[in-house]
C-alpha cells in the first residue's frame, strides 16, 4: 500500500471510525486517523535511511501508538488504529526500494514528528463510558505531521522534471532549443489541465558542454532541484558523466540528445529510454546512400569527427556500415578530427588533403565545428559532399553557412531522427503552433522538434502510470507502451527488451538558398 493509497482510503477510514467509535467530535477523530496513517509513512520511510538511528524509529513509533492507544474510545477501535498505522509504516518501508526516499527530506519530516508529538500522552481508560476528546497535545501533534511526499519532484499540484545542457559556450544553441522543445511541450500539456491534475515543470541547468560541469549540473538538479527524473539532456559526452550518476540513484534518464551507444546497452538498462534512432543507425543510413545511391567507393569516404565519446559513436557507425557493405571487411577508415568546444579545424584539413580521390565527408561534429570545416575545404575541394548526423544542429549550421555565401550550402546533408519541419502534417502543425503560442518569434528548429516530441511521449508513459506515481510506475507504463502514433510516420514502442521507441531515419539536404529539402536515403 502506497502513501497515497492510505491518503485515498483516509477518508473512508475517517467515516467507518466515526461511525464505529462513540467518541469525540469530528475534528479529533480524523486528526488521530491522520496520525496512524501519515505518522507511520514518515517513520517507515525514515526507517530506511542510515543517518537516523533505529533507536529513535523505535522510540518514535512506541509514542505514536501510545497516542493512538491514550486517544481512543474502544479497543476495537485502537486495533483499528494501530493496523492502519503499520500499514501505513509497512508501505514507508516499500517505497525506500520502489522511490527514490530523499533522506535529508526524511530526517526533516521525521525530526518535526517527534518535535511535535508529546513524550507521556494522556490516558484515557478503554473503554470509556463517554465520549472523550483527543489531548490538545495530540492534535498539535498531528497537523504538525509534514505533507512532503517521499517521491522526489512530486508534489499533489506539480510534477519536476530536470535537464543538464549547454546553455552558454559554442553548442549553447543545441542546449537552447532542446529546452524550448521540451518547455513547449510541457506548457501545451499544463494549459490542458496537467496531468491527473498536476503542472509539469522542467528545470534546465547549464553544463556549457563540458563533462566537469555535467557532474555539478546533476547535482544541483537532485539535490537542490529535487527534481523527479532527467529528460532531454544534451550530449555525448556529458552523458558519460551524467548516465551513471542517474542510474546510481535509479532517476529516469529519458530522452537524451544523443545517439550514443552508451545509453543503448543490450539488456537496457532499466532508468534509460531514448526517442530517437542511435548514430550508428544514422551513419550507416547515410553511409549506404552515399555508397549505394550516390555511386561512391567506401575508400572515397573519409570521417571527420569530435576528438571524444560522441565522434568515436559515429565513427564507430561508420566503420560498422562498412563492413557490411564489404563483407565483414572494413578496411581502413581515415578518420580526422577536432577538440570539442573548439574550431581548430586545420590539422583535419591538412591530413585530409593527404588521402587521394576523397569525394565525401561522414561528420560527426557540432554546427559551428561544421561550418568552420566546410568553409576551409569548399576551394580546395569544391565537388565534396558533407553529411551530418543530427547533433549537428541543423538549423544552426544552415545559418552559419548562409552568413558564408550560398556556394557553401551545396551538397550539404543532415540525416534527421524527426520529420522535416517544414512539413505539414498533424504533429509538426501541432509543434508549431505551440511554439508559436510559447515562443513567439521563434522559428521551427529540428532540435526544438525533437525535444517536442520527446517531452509528448514522456508526458504519455506519465499520463499511462496514472495519479499516484512513482519511478518505477512510469518504468512499467513506457515499457508497456506499443504502437504509440503521434503522427510521426513511425510508431513509438518500448518493451522490458528495447527501449529506443524510433528506429526512423529521414534525410535532408539544404539547397542555395539554406533550406532543407527532404531526399531518400535508399
Amino acid at each position: 500500500m502506497t502513501f497515497r493509497l492510505v491518503f485515498l482510503l483516509f477518508v473512508t477510514f475517517c467515516s467507518a471510525y466515526a461511525s464505529k467509535a462513540q467518541a469525540a467530535p469530528g475534528d479529533d477523530k480524523i486528526t488521530i486517523v491522520r496520525l496512524a496513517a501519515r505518522g507511520g509513512q514518515v517513520i517507515g520511510a525514515a526507517s530506511g535511511c542510515r543517518e537516523i538511528a533505529s533507536s529513535r524509529i523505535k522510540s518514535m513509533k512506541d509514542r505514536v501508538i501510545a497516542l493512538i492507544e491514550s486517544s481512543a474510545v474502544r479497543r476495537e477501535d485502537v486495533t483499528f488504529l494501530i493496523e492502519m498505522f503499520e500499514s501505513s509504516y509497512a508501505a514507508g518501508q516499500r517505497a525506500i526500494t520502489t522511490t527514490q526516499v530523499v533522506c535529508d527530506a526524511a530526517e526533516r519530516d521525521f525530526a518535526a514528528l517527534e518535535r511535535s508529538t508529546p513524550q507521556q500522552p494522556e490516558p484515557v481508560a478503554v473503554p470509556a463510558p463517554q465520549p472523550q476528546k483527543a489531548s490538545p497535545s495530540t492534535t498539535a501533534a498531528i497537523t504538525a505531521i509534514p505533507a512532503t511526499s517521499i517521491v522526489r519532484g512530486l508534489t499533489e499540484k506539480e510534477i519536476r522534471f530536470g535537464m543538464a545542457a549547454p546553455l552558454s559556450g559554442s553548442a549553447k544553441e543545441l542546449g537552447t532549443q532542446m529546452r524550448i522543445g521540451v518547455e513547449t511541450a510541457f506548457n501545451a500539456a499544463n494549459d490542458a489541465g496537467g496531468i491527473h491534475g498536476r503542472q509539469v515543470k522542467l528545470i534546465a541547468a547549464d553544463d556549457g558542454y563540458e563533462p566537469v560541469r555535467t557532474a555539478e549540473a546533476m547535482k544541483q538538479l537532485y539535490e537542490k532541484d529535487q527534481v523527479f527524473g532527467i529528460v532531454g539532456n544534451v550530449g555525448t559526452p556529458t552523458s558519460a558523466v551524467a548516465l551513471p550518476y542517474a542510474l546510481e540513484r535509479r532517476m529516469l534518464f529519458f530522452g537524451a540528445f544523443t545517439g550514443a551507444g552508451l545509453l543503448r546497452k543490450d539488456p537496457p538498462d532499466r532508468y534509460v529510454f531514448n526517442y530517437r534512432a542511435s548514430y550508428a543507425q544514422e551513419t550507416e543510413a547515410v553511409v549506404r546512400y552515399l555508397v549505394k545511391v550516390r555511386r561512391i567507393k567506401p575508400e572515397q569516404i573519409v570521417v571527420f569527427a569530435q576528438q571524444d565519446s560522441f565522434g568515436d559513436s559515429g565513427f564507430a557507425g561508420v566503420e560498422k556500415a562498412m563492413r557490411n557493405l564489404r563483407g565483414g571487411d572494413a578496411g581502413v577508415t581515415v578518420r580526422v578530427g577536432y577538440k570539442r568546444n573548439t574550431l581548430d579545424v586545420d590539422p583535419a584539413i591538412a591530413q585530409l588533403k593527404l588521402q587521394p580521390g576523397i569525394r565525401a565527408v561522414v561528420m560527426v561534429a557540432t554546427y559551428r565545428a561544421a561550418a568552420k570545416f566546410i568553409e576551409k575545404t569548399k576551394a580546395v575541394f569544391p565537388q565534396l559532399i558533407y553529411t551530418n548526423v543530427s547533433f549537428v544542429g541543423s538549423t544552426a549550421l544552415a545559418e552559419e553557412l548562409l552568413l558564408l555565401g550560398p556556394k557553401f550550402t551545396t551538397n550539404v546533408i543532415v540525416t534527421q531522427v524527426v520529420p522535416a519541419v517544414n512539413d505539414y502534417s498533424s504533429v509538426i502543425l501541432d509543434y508549431k503552433n505551440a511554439l508559436a503560442k510559447y515562443f513567439p518569434g521563434t522559428p521551427p528548429d529540428y532540435v526544438s522538434l525533437e525535444g517536442y516530441i520527446c517531452a509528448s511521449v514522456l508526458l504519455e508513459g506519465v499520463r499511462r502510470a496514472g495519479p499516484q506515481i512513482d519511478t518505477e510506475k512510469l518504468v512499467e507504463a513506457l515499457e508497456s507502451m506499443k504502437d504509440f502514433d503521434m503522427g510521426l510516420g513511425a510508431l513509438i514502442n518500448y518493451s522490458r527488451s528495447e527501449h529506443q521507441g524510433s528506429q526512423r531515419i529521414w534525410g535532408t539536404q539544404l539547397d542555395e538558398a539554406g533550406k532543407y529539402q527532404s531526399i531518400d536515403l535508399q
